[in-house]
């Protein structure tokens, strides 16, 4: 083992290191992978010295999702004592099914969905799990959700037609989900949004009113904190009371922006939190946990056992329900992603967390005034969002973002609405600073006055409402 510890210490300090002066890695082209890099698997073993060789070109030819440089998706920054955490949950490699193989680490799970539960302002009937990512938890809420509306689903399976809504701006999983649960893609209503991305209440109405009339039995309502191009907030306070009023459950996917919850400052964006059935919110987000790290949390914790619970007499052979997490998880075999998030909210307390948060917040503030105030550029986004898309002088931002990539200059992403493209870049990497986002235009605009296939045959177009 130790040889492993030292050949990984020797290429992460080389890394970080190189990091300094090479935030972006050097562009490989999908076509050329396989004659630039060696992943073949042979028979016979290779050298210790040929193995870290090839280990060290793997590692150094992947995209740097912790520099400065990275703007890309909604992740990214490297909180050390969240990466202690997970290195050591790797060490001891423990399955959170059962307090026999995970022990310990149980108690830290329980700690933080119980704390996360708290937060929101929800009782001892509350309880949640960890699952890999945003999409499984939005496929577990509406498995309970489904669960809900029909008792007998479980056994009986899909009797009938059931409804699923959600906003035009919502995340690609809901189709998904609802294909994998059963009730069908076609069966998912996508809820126009106003101007802001925001879905509205009234057109939410009309299609349930539409929906009962034609004889389906509306299930499940998902809405999104923080969307995925946008950066928006659904109303809860708005959209909350039609749910109820005709009893659908309600789901707040909160995986990009859902930490909120932790700032006093901007939990005003989930205002009404606390009357939904199920949220969820990936640590792996804004708060800078490793990936992956993405919690289910659920108002009543019956539900999440009338769903996921079953028995397994060769699992469960000591303890209770409660202290045996298998019986409120989709999964099995599953990681410890609770000990990297425990790790980091311990040392710096909710407050803390806080300060992560707001911080990101406050980097874009920086660079939606820079767009604002600059001539050159076109602002598509809005305030209270993590999100920055905005037109640069006539560029066409798929080609930027592309070539921005492919000239190892920055990794930022583009985004759609509306039939218009823009560049999307996300300050979700709280390690970063002022200067740092200010870097993030310079270079932009240094590139595009230095590569002029960017740039569109038309200057920049008049304003849209998005």
């Amino acid at each position: 083992m130790q040889k492993a510890l030292d050949l990984f210490q020797r290429i992460a300090y080389d890394l970080i290191n190189d990091e300094k002066s090479n935030p972006v890695s050097d562009y490989v082209p999908s076509k050329q992978l396989y004659k630039q890099l060696d992943f073949a698997l042979r028979e016979n073993p290779i050298s210790e010295k040929e193995f870290e060789e090839v280990l060290r070109e793997v590692v150094f030819a992947s995209p740097r999702t912790a520099t400065p440089s990275f703007f890309n998706q909604l992740f990214g920054g490297r909180n050390e004592t969240a990466v202690l955490g997970e290195l050591l949950s790797v060490l001891l490699n423990n399955s959170m099914y059962t307090y026999k193989a995970g022990g310990a680490s149980v108690g830290v799970e329980k700690s933080v969905l119980r704390e996360a539960c708290n937060t929101i302002g929800w009782g001892e009937d509350s309880d949640g799990t960890f699952a890999s990512g945003g999409s499984l938890t939005n496929f577990m809420a509406m498995l309970m959700a489904r669960d809900t509306t029909f008792q007998d689903v479980r056994k009986r399976g899909m009797h009938t037609p059931i409804t699923v809504y959600t906003s035009e701006e919502s995340h690609y999983s809901i189709p998904k989900n609802a294909a994998f649960c059963g009730i069908g893609r076609d069966q998912v209503r996508y809820i126009a949004t106003d101007k802001k991305g925001k879905m509205i209440p009234e057109e939410l109405i009309c299609q349930i009113e539409e929906d009962i009339n034609d004889g389906y039995v509306p299930s499940f309502l998902n809405l999104t904190a923080g969307t995925t191009v946008l950066g928006a907030f659904d109303s809860i306070e708005a959209l909350l009371p039609i749910a109820i009023k005709y009893n659908i459950w309600t789901h707040v996917d909160g995986a990009y922006c859902g930490s909120v919850i932790f700032s006093n400052r901007y939990k005003k964006l989930i205002k009404g939190l606390k009357g939904v059935n199920s949220f969820s919110f990936n640590a792996h987000k804004m708060i800078g946990t490793p990936l992956t790290c993405s919690l289910l949390l659920v108002k009543d914790k019956a539900q999440l056992y009338r769903s996921f619970s079953n028995e397994a007499s060769y699992l469960y052979q000591t303890e209770t329900d409660e202290f045996n997490p298998g019986k409120t998880s989709l999964q099995c075999g599953r990681r410890n992603d609770a000990l990297k998030f425990w790790a980091l909210w311990k040392s710096v307390g909710t407050k803390g967390l806080e300060q992560i948060v707001d911080k990101q917040f406050a980097l874009a503030d920086v660079a939606r005034n820079y767009v604002k105030n600059h001539p050159d550029y076109e602002l598509h986004s809005f305030d209270d969002s993590i999100s920055i898309c905005f037109s640069y002088k006539g560029t066409d931002a798929k080609t930027l973002c592309r070539e921005l990539y492919e000239n190892n200059t920055l990794l930022v992403s583009y985004g759609e609405r509306k039939n218009q493209d823009f560049v999307r870049m996300v300050t979700i990497n709280a390690q970063n600073e002022e200067k740092d986002i200010l870097d993030f235009f310079k270079l932009l605009e240094r590139f595009v006055q230095e590569n002029k296939s960017t740039q569109s045959a038309s200057s920049i177009s008049e304003p849209q409402d998005v």
